[in-house]
C-alpha cells in the first residue's frame, strides 16, 4: 500500500510546486491549500526532498480523523505506532497549524499530542524522549481543520529552501525557493541571457545556474528521514549518486548580477563557490559585478530580467528614495534594454506607475508573509521618449 506524503510551500506556488512533483513523475499528485499531496514509497519522498526547488518541507502522513476536543487529538494521537519509526531517545518536537479549528489554544492542543507520543513512547520503549525546539531529532507536524487533524513526520528537517551552499545573507534575501519559483513563472531557460540587476547575494543567480547545470537542491544537505528507524540507506545512496552524474558544468549559460555594493558582491561570489559553481564562475557563464542598476548596460541582445528589488513601502520614509530609484531604472531599461523581457517582484502594486510602465501580467507571489506582485514588462526598441 502506497504511502501519503505533503510538499509544504510557500501560498501562490502550489501550481508550480504540483507540476514540479509530476515531472519527478511522483503518483496522484493533488495541488491544495499550502501544498500539494502525493503518494509512493519512501524512496519516492527522498526523492522529492532531493529534487524540488519549491518544496519547503515533504511530509510523511501518519494518520488522520476526526476530533472534538483535545482529549480526541490525545487519543489519536497515542494509537499511531510511533516507535516504529524513531527511538525513545531521540530528541522530539511537535508543531500545529491550524485553520478554522473550534480549539481555543493551539499551545494546550500541541501539548496534549506532544503528551500522547512521550507517554507511548514510555510504554513501548521505557523511556520518555526528550523535547528540542531548537535542533530536534525527529519533527512531527499536525494540522488541524474544522473538524478533522492530519499527523505527519517531517522528512526535511530544516526547511528545503536551505540548499547548504549559503554562509552569508545580503539586505533582505529571498528564499532560494521562491527564486526558483520566479524563474519558472517568467520561464527562463538555459539558452536565455539571464540579469538580475539587484542580485543581492546572488541568490537567483546561483539558482538559475544550478538548475541549468543539472544541480540538485538537495545534493549538499542532510535531511531528517536520515535519522528515522526505518530508513533506506542503500536506496537514498543511489538517488543522490544518479543525482551527482546528471551535473554538467560544460553547459554554455550566459547568467550575471550586479550589485551596487561591493561588499554584497563578494558574498555573493563565495556563495557561487560554496554551491559548486567554480567551474562556471571559471569560464565566465555566471558572473557577478558591482554596479548600479541604473547606469547599466545590456549584457546581451536580448535576454530575461528577472531581480528582486528594494521595495518602497509607503509608510517607509526612505520610500521616496525607492521610488526615485526605480524611476531611473526604467529610464534605463527603456534606453539600453530593447528586445528584453523584465520580471521584478514587489510588494508595491504602484511599481508600474513609479516605472511609468505598463506591465504584460503580474503574479500574486507571497514572500513570506508578505504579499507581493511579481510583474512582467516588455521592453521594445523606441519605447524611450524623445
Amino acid at each position: 500500500m502506497a504511502e501519503e506524503f505533503f510538499a509544504v510551500c510557500p501560498r501562490g506556488l502550489e501550481e508550480l510546486l504540483a507540476d514540479e512533483l509530476r515531472k519527478l513523475e511522483l503518483a496522484n499528485v493533488r495541488p491544495g491549500a499550502g501544498g500539494a499531496g502525493f503518494a509512493g514509497a519512501l524512496p519516492d519522498a527522498y526523492r522529492a526532498n532531493l529534487h524540488s526547488r519549491i518544496a519547503s518541507r515533504i511530509l510523511w502522513r501518519m494518520t488522520s480523523g476526526r476530533y472534538r476536543n483535545e482529549t480526541e487529538l490525545y487519543d489519536l494521537a497515542r494509537a499511531v505506532a510511533w516507535e516504529r519509526e524513531f527511538l525513545p531517545h531521540q530528541t522530539l518536537r511537535v508543531e500545529v497549524t491550524a485553520h478554522r479549528s473550534p480549539l481555543r489554544s493551539l499551545q494546550f492542543a500541541t501539548l496534549r499530542i506532544k503528551d500522547a507520543i512521550v507517554d507511548r513512547a514510555r510504554e513501548h520503549g521505557g523511556e520518555r524522549p526528550s523535547i528540542d525546539r531548537a535542533q530536534p531529532d525527529v519533527q512531527v507536524f499536525a494540522h488541524l481543520e474544522e473538524q478533522s487533524v492530519h499527523l505527519y513526520i517531517d522528512l526535511s528537517g530544516e526547511s528545503l529552501f536551505k540548499r547548504g551552499w549559503r554562509a552569508e545573507k545580503g539586505e533582505a534575501p529571498i528564499k532560494e525557493n521562491l527564486a526558483a519559483a520566479l524563474l519558472r513563472f517568467a520561464g527562463w531557460t538555459p539558452e536565455q541571457a539571464l540579469l538580475d540587476p539587484f542580485c543581492g547575494s546572488g541568490t537567483l543567480v546561483i539558482e538559475a545556474a544550478c538548475m541549468a547545470s543539472g544541480r540538485a537542491p538537495g545534493l549538499q544537505r542532510n535531511f531528517g528521514f536520515e535519522k528515522l528507524r526505518g530508513f533506506q540507506r542503500a536506496a537514498w545512496n543511489a538517488l543522490r549518486e544518479k543525482a551527482r552524474a546528471a551535473v554538467r558544468d560544460d553547459i554554455a549559460l550566459h547568467v550575471s548580477g550586479r550589485d551596487i555594493s561591493t561588499r554584497v558582491i563578494e558574498i555573493a561570489k563565495s556563495n557561487a563557490q560554496r554551491a559548486g559553481l567554480g567551474e562556471l564562475l571559471r569560464r565566465n557563464a555566471i558572473g557577478f559585478e558591482a554596479g548600479d542598476a541604473r547606469a547599466g548596460e545590456a549584457t546581451a541582445a536580448s535576454g530575461l530580467i528577472v531581480t528582486n528589488p528594494p521595495y518602497g513601502e509607503r509608510s517607509n520614509p526612505k520610500s521616496a528614495s525607492v521610488d526615485a530609484m526605480m524611476g531611473d531604472f526604467a529610464a534605463r531599461l527603456k534606453r539600453s534594454f530593447p528586445q528584453w523581457q523584465v520580471w521584478m517582484l514587489s510588494s508595491d502594486r504602484t511599481l508600474p506607475r513609479q516605472m511609468r510602465l505598463r506591465e504584460s501580467r503580474k503574479i500574486v507571489v507571497f514572500n513570506g508573509a508578505l504579499e507581493c506582485r511579481l510583474f512582467r514588462f516588455d521592453m521594445v526598441a523606441g519605447s524611450m521618449r524623445s
